[in-house]
């Protein structure tokens, strides 16, 4: 009897790359280390009191057992592309069967990690229309997953099963790419980073004064020195070699020094843009651009550009929402009346709303100014909304909810224009559905 026929019988369907099972390998042993920082003073005690033998043993227990469940987690694991879904079966002890519709998928995203770069493989990311939680594939072979996701696009624009898998990856011509010194200086130009960085040299230093101890500083200064990584060399490392390219399928974002991330902004599905112009980057005339996509939840949308000059940044949205005019957008933002100052003595100098024929704009902030468009044909609703001092000041904020679970707020406008513009904006929103192109994929050669 050979060591196969032993085996429990796998699910049909295709499997996963076959270096799967040393990435899954790692969860028990990540719970056992968990486990033993949360209990550190106890894990420590343990670890005197253990000779050099039961080490070895314990370790020759752990390492086997943890590549057994790597092991079998990657052989229950598949998954299968039928005419109207693509079916994805895991689990080891509990079974799960993901059944996900092919016409509501809206982005397919190719991940390639450090080590799955060295070892040829990708991380395909399935972004269902109605989910948080992104479905994906961990590992397949670096041609299959391009070859997957072309597939999936194709059958997600209505094209015949028989020919999807023929299509390929659909061609691409490049938008814009960032150049890694602008990033540099875009992030030198943070005020957060120096904050952060001033942080960590103060306040550590301050505690371990006081206290006389090593722990409590450490303590302090390690999630610190965290976020300190992460909003300046981390942020350099995951939007290095920012590309942004146009393709049937979408715009294209490719970026990562050490782990390259492959996304796509699908046509129609952008609900709300949001630009930051932080203080230090407006003499430069620079911007950063975010999106919330239809379907996720709010912060959970991305990045369009990590950092671009005001032209640049209006060509690529240009592309993103067809019609929208950025300068004319800006133009349009007016500051609210005179007398919100009685509301908000300093904050009401960055407020500012407008309306242009295809979008609602609003603007707050001072230190960092950021604008927010939502188009017409997004707006879900249009509230009211008035306290009792702004109501004794004759003020109200306007809010319009996109369908990205979020909104955009004009605030503090004169009491008759917020009454005006509610009733407006609904006629607008009807009117912007009505006339909306389609959400779907052209598959096909690129304009």
């Amino acid at each position: 009897m050979t060591v196969r026929s032993r085996l429990p019988q796998r699910p049909e369907g295709n499997r996963l790359h076959p270096i799967t099972p040393w990435r899954r390998a790692w969860a028990p042993i990540a719970g056992l280390t968990a486990f033993a920082v949360q209990d550190f003073e106890r894990t420590r005690g343990w670890f005197e009191e253990l000779t050099v033998g039961w080490l070895i043993l314990g370790f020759a227990a752990v390492i086997p057992a943890a590549a057994a469940y790597g092991f079998f987690s990657w052989w229950f694991t598949s998954y299968v592309v039928t005419d109207t879904e693509l079916r994805i079966r895991t689990g080891l002890v509990f079974r799960r069967v993901a059944h996900i519709r092919l016409d509501r998928i809206q982005a397919v995203d190719v991940s390639r990690p450090l080590l799955a770069r060295i070892a040829q493989v990708a991380k395909l990311k399935l972004d269902v229309v109605g989910t948080e939680a992104k479905d994906e594939l961990a590992y397949l072979g670096e041609r299959e997953a391009v070859a997957l996701r072309a597939e999936l696009l194709a059958r997600a624009g209505g094209m015949a099963p028989d020919a999807a898998p023929e299509v390929g990856e659909a061609p691409a011509r490049e938008l814009l790419r960032v150049r890694s010194g602008t990033l540099i200086v875009g992030l030198l130009l943070l005020g957060g980073v120096w904050a952060a960085l001033a942080a960590v040299l103060v306040i550590p230093t301050l505690i371990y004064l006081a206290t006389e101890s090593l722990w409590p500083t450490l303590a302090v200064a390690l999630p610190l020195l965290g976020g300190v990584w992460a909003s300046s060399i981390g942020r350099f490392l995951t939007e290095y070699d920012w590309t942004v390219a146009e393709s049937p399928d979408g715009l294209r974002i490719d970026h990562g020094l050490l782990d390259r991330d492959h996304a796509t902004v699908p046509p129609g599905r952008v609900q709300y843009v949001r630009i930051s112009e932080p203080l230090l980057w407006r003499r430069r005339g620079w911007v950063r651009v975010e999106l919330e996509i239809a379907g996720a939840a709010k912060g959970k949308g991305g990045v369009l550009l990590p950092v671009a000059t005001r032209e640049d940044a209006a060509g690529v949205l240009a592309r993103v929402l067809p019609g929208v005019d950025l300068a004319a957008a800006a133009g349009a933002a007016t500051p609210p009346p005179k007398r919100s100052r009685w509301c908000a003595p300093v904050r009401r100098c960055g407020y500012a709303h407008g309306v242009t024929g295809t979008v609602f704009v609003t603007r707050y902030g001072l230190l960092r100014r950021r604008t927010e468009l939502v188009p017409h044909a997004k707006v879900q609703s249009v509230r009211f909304g008035q306290g009792p001092w702004q109501r004794r000041m004759r003020l109200a904020n306007v809010s319009v909810d996109h369908g990205a679970n979020g909104w955009a707020e004009a605030r503090l406008r004169d009491e008759e224009e917020a009454r005006a513009l509610v009733a407006a904006q609904a006629e607008r929103s009807r009117t912007g559905r009505r006339e909306a192109g389609p959400e779907r994929w052209l598959t096909g050669p690129a304009q």
